[in-house]
């Protein structure tokens, strides 16, 4: 444990260490420890829209304290890594419900129960060497998708066509910022670009991963002839950016064979999104975050065993 945190262990915590606890939560979407990150994000959430930012507060807020409650390791809490599954499903929550206080209600033990997810997924994947990344807010809110049937089902993809997909440009524009916003369901461009931002102020390689992968994205989706209007809304791109931050940088170490395949892998992930939104919706349910999840798994475990650098422990705890 680093000395910062057991100075916090020593005399507990204060009222601004709670704060930057909080922020670190909802920058740990973004694999990022940064409580200014955290503080962008925060801005962008309620840029968008304010009732996505009061449950992206309240989601990472109770993820926390339930998690510090049943005894989650200091260093992690204070790192923000039991606050960013349960920001998510709040706002996911919330998006698919509406604001009310029953929906605060279910938002509450939602998230609370993301804590539980999130030890249990932690304590197996790192047999592995993985990390859990989302997949705690992904099984919670995949569940709750599926046992709320009164909640507005995502509309049917529409079908891909034959050739490439031509965008405007005011169409690319919305898409590159599109994709970044959608890692938190908003669909805003200033709101993606303050994320970009939010992430600059914490590294520029993960700036420059996320912008990457956000153009590599539509690319992608433009060769594979995929709808115009769900490209330009970042339907098929924000789990490329997560994948692209993700291997190219945090959990490999940069060289021009890692980038290389953080490309490859952020590529991948955008088929993978399609396939996964147009199952999902056979139950009004959504890909969520799976393709980054399973996409990033599959990358990192393959490493190893390409001769070629494999996942960072250090940064896998």
């Amino acid at each position: 444990m680093p000395a910062t945190g057991q100075a916090v262990q020593r005399r507990g915590w204060t009222a601004a260490d709670f704060g930057r606890v909080q922020l670190r939560g909802i920058a740990q979407v973004a694999l990022s420890t940064s409580p200014w990150t955290g503080l962008l994000f925060t801005a962008a959430l309620f840029a968008g829209e304010r009732r996505i930012g009061l449950y992206g507060l309240l989601g990472a807020a109770v993820s926390t304290a339930a998690a510090a409650v049943l005894g989650a390791d200091r260093a992690g809490l204070a790192k923000g890594l039991e606050g960013y599954c349960g920001c998510l499903t709040g706002i996911a929550v919330v998006v698919r419900l509406g604001a009310s206080w029953e929906t605060a209600l279910l938002a509450v033990g939602a998230a609370a129960v993301c804590s539980v997810v999130g030890a249990a997924a932690g304590r197996l994947l790192g047999c592995l060497g993985l990390p859990a990344l989302t997949a705690p807010f992904c099984l919670v809110a995949g569940v709750l998708a599926s046992a709320l049937p009164t909640g507005v089902p995502a509309p049917a993809p529409p079908a891909s066509r034959d050739g490439f997909t031509t965008l405007t440009a005011a169409q690319l524009a919305r898409a590159f910022c599109d994709n970044l916003g959608q890692v938190f369901f908003l669909h805003t461009w200033y709101a993606g670009l303050i994320l970009l931002a939010g992430l600059l102020m914490a590294s520029r390689r993960a700036a420059a991963a996320a912008a990457s992968g956000s153009c590599f994205a539509i690319l992608t989706a433009c060769v594979l002839g995929l709808p115009a209007d769900r490209i330009s809304e970042g339907l098929y791109g924000y789990n490329a950016v997560l994948v692209a931050i993700a291997l190219a940088a945090t959990f490999l170490p940069l060289t021009p064979w890692t980038a290389g395949y953080a490309v490859v892998a952020a590529v991948s992930s955008v088929p993978f999104t399609a396939a996964w939104a147009a199952f999902a919706q056979t139950y009004g349910g959504s890909a969520f975050s799976w393709p980054f999840v399973l996409t990033t798994w599959l990358f990192l475990a393959a490493a190893p065993a390409l001769d070629r650098p494999g996942i960072s422990s250090a940064k896998a705890e």
